[in-house]
Order: structure tokens, then C-alpha cells, then sequence
């Protein structure tokens, strides 16, 4: 599994790395790349005295966030490639730290233009989390995740639609999934162990159909709509409830340059985890760094 992500990884990096300016040599013709990076940190605080009778808690949280885009488009052919970390982490007086956002987003797809809207595109993502998670009660916690615990390698051959630079939909009648836990006694905590076999440390879905809608919208000058929609559904378990979705939703108002409020909906629906559908949400406000030649909300 360490092998798979490292070299994963490393043609993301590449990617990201090609898009930048070379030191001490003579410049390549860059004019073909659009990338970004940009960085977010916020911190929120709270506290009570001991007789503030509305009640309430003191705590602590932060979370920080790594955004990296690098695309190529030359003639007919692209290569889009993104990097996408969160992580963010809750401390409320006499309990245990918390995660409150978790995830390891990478994307890298090359596509070959069909038509003046349609490219065919090969594509590759990983999805995990940086850190354990856990289900709490009043005096204990069980562990239910991890990195790579799970972790979900997908590939995608397929025709993808792009009418402008704000919309994207891709669908692929092949896409391969590969489900990783490589702890082998997490199901003693999660008994559906993600849908990989007891004992074993992958499951591989080699015949399934995978759909990706991205759409990037600047919906003013200072506020801008993001959201993510990926589908896949499994052609030899295919069942309406079998199907798995996942929605990502972030709206983001920037109050300066260097300051940004945002508002972060994930929503999750996997048989494998759980059989009704999972939603977390934050809302947070702090610094953000921003570097690159996208367009705005793009």
C-alpha cells in the first residue's frame, strides 16, 4: 500500500513541480500551465467564566488546509492535476482532542480533446485521512480509522464534458477501485472492515462505472462556490442502495487578501460504512495564502 501512494504521489509531485519556474537555467515556455497554490489556517476560541449562566464550554480548535492545482493544455492534449489536504482538530474543556476535518484528496487526469465540449481522459485519485479517528462514549474511544484505514485508489477511462472553465463532468464506464485497510484487526472495531475481506488488506473492484462533476463558480467578486460530486457504483453488486456517492461543498468569502471565511458540507453515502448517509460541516474563519495564475474562482 506504502509502495502504491508513494509512486501515486510522486506523478502528482511531478505534475505540481513541472508547473513551476526553473531557478538558474534558461525558462521554458510556461504559458501553457495555469497553477495555484494556497494555504488556509484559521483558529477559533471560547471561553466561559465560572458563573456565566447562559452556559457553555471553553475550547480550542484550528484547521489548516493545502490547496494545489497545476493544469497543461497544449494543442489537444491537458494534464490537470490537483492536491487537496484539510485537517482540523476540536479541544473542548475535561474531554480529549477531536478531529473536526480529515482528508487526502489527489487527482491527476490526461486528456485528449474529442470535440469542441468532450475530451477522452485518464485519471487517477487517492482518498484517506492524515489521522486516527475514533467513535467516544462518556469514558472511552474506539478506533475507526486511520491512515490509509481506509484508503481508495480509482482509476477512470472515460469521455469527459467540459463546456467552460467552470464545469466539468467526467464519466467512465471502466473505472477500477481499490479499497486499502492495511490494519488487519480494525474490523474487531468496524465489522463491515470498509468492504475488504476479513483477513485480507485490499479489496479490488475491477468492473464499475465512476462519475466526477466539479464546479468552480465565482459567484461576486469576494465569494466563490465550489463543489465536488463523485458516484461510482460496483456492475457486480449494482443496486440502487449499493451505489456510492460522495458530495463536497465549500463556500468561501474572502474579507481581505490575506483573510477568508469559509463554510465546508461533506456528505457521504457508502454501504460499506454505513447504512445511512454521514454529514459533517464547518464554518471557520482565518488566514489564507494564495499564489498562482488561476483566474479567480476557477
Amino acid at each position: 500500500m506504502k509502495n502504491v501512494f508513494t509512486i501515486f504521489l510522486f506523478f502528482i509531485t511531478i505534475g505540481l513541480s513541472r508547473a513551476q519556474d526553473s531557478v538558474g537555467v534558461v525558462e521554458a515556455d510556461t504559458s501553457y500551465w495555469l497553477k495555484s497554490i494556497e494555504g488556509t489556517f484559521a483558529l477559533n476560541q471560547a471561553s466561559f467564566s465560572g458563573n456565566w449562566t447562559g452556559g457553555g464550554v471553553n475550547s480550542m480548535a484550528f484547521s489548516a488546509g493545502l490547496l494545489g492545482r497545476a493544469n497543461y493544455a497544449k494543442g489537444n492534449w491537458s494534464w490537470d492535476n490537483t492536491l487537496d489536504f484539510l485537517y482540523g482538530v476540536v479541544k473542548n474543556q475535561g474531554q480529549d482532542e477531536r478531529k473536526s476535518n480529515d482528508r487526502i484528496f489527489l487527482d491527476s487526469k490526461v486528456g485528449l480533446k474529442a470535440s469542441e465540449n468532450w475530451n477522452y481522459f485518464f485519471s487517477g485519485n487517492f482518498l484517506s485521512q492524515f489521522a486516527p479517528g475514533y467513535i467516544f462514549t462518556d469514558t472511552d474511544r474506539t478506533l475507526i480509522s486511520k491512515f490509509a484505514n481506509p484508503a481508495f485508489l480509482t482509476f477512470a477511462l472515460g469521455m469527459e464534458y467540459k463546456p467552460n472553465d467552470e464545469f466539468s463532468l467526467r464519466l467512465s464506464p471502466f473505472s477500477p477501485r481499490f479499497t486499502f485497510v492495511t490494519d488487519k484487526k480494525l474490523y474487531l472495531n468496524v465489522p463491515l472492515n470498509y468492504g475488504v475481506p476479513i483477513g485480507q488488506t485490499v479489496r479490488t473492484e475491477w468492473l464499475a462505472f465512476s462519475l466526477m462533476a466539479d464546479w468552480n463558480k465565482q459567484l461576486s467578486e469576494n465569494i466563490t462556490f465550489k463543489a465536488r460530486y463523485q458516484m461510482y457504483a460496483n456492475y457486480e453488486t449494482l443496486a440502487f442502495n449499493a451505489i456510492d456517492h460522495r458530495m463536497d461543498l465549500i463556500l468561501a468569502a474572502k474579507v481581505s487578501n490575506a483573510i477568508s471565511v469559509t463554510l465546508t458540507t461533506i456528505a457521504i453515502y457508502d454501504l460499506d460504512q454505513d447504512d445511512k448517509v454521514q454529514f459533517s460541516q464547518g464554518l471557520g474563519i482565518g488566514l489564507v495564502y494564495k499564489r498562482g495564475n488561476f483566474p479567480d474562482g476557477k
